[in-house]
């Protein structure tokens, strides 16, 4: 799952309801979330269990996320597993 904001020049910019946004996440079973690394400090109100959960990663930028979200085509089917 991801949430924030993308600048043209591709920033991830901040957003609001981080604590929300991640609580829906981990009650969908998902465990892995990219965050705008600018709410980082919103970590701090989550749930211990849910921080321990989950696999948060805070990026800068664009290519970040990618990095993250895109997967080679001989490991996609390893990682959907």
């Amino acid at each position: 799952a991801m949430t924030g904001e993308i600048a043209v020049r591709g920033r991830v910019l901040p957003v609001g309801g981080i604590r929300e946004k991640v609580l829906a996440v981990h009650r969908a079973g998902i465990r892995t979330m990219v965050l705008p690394a600018a709410n980082r400090g919103d970590e701090r109100d989550l749930p211990a269990a849910v921080r321990r959960a989950m696999s948060l990663h805070f990026v800068r930028t664009m290519d970040e996320v990618l990095e993250i979200a895109l997967v080679a085509a001989d490991d996609a089917g390893a990682r959907l597993v």
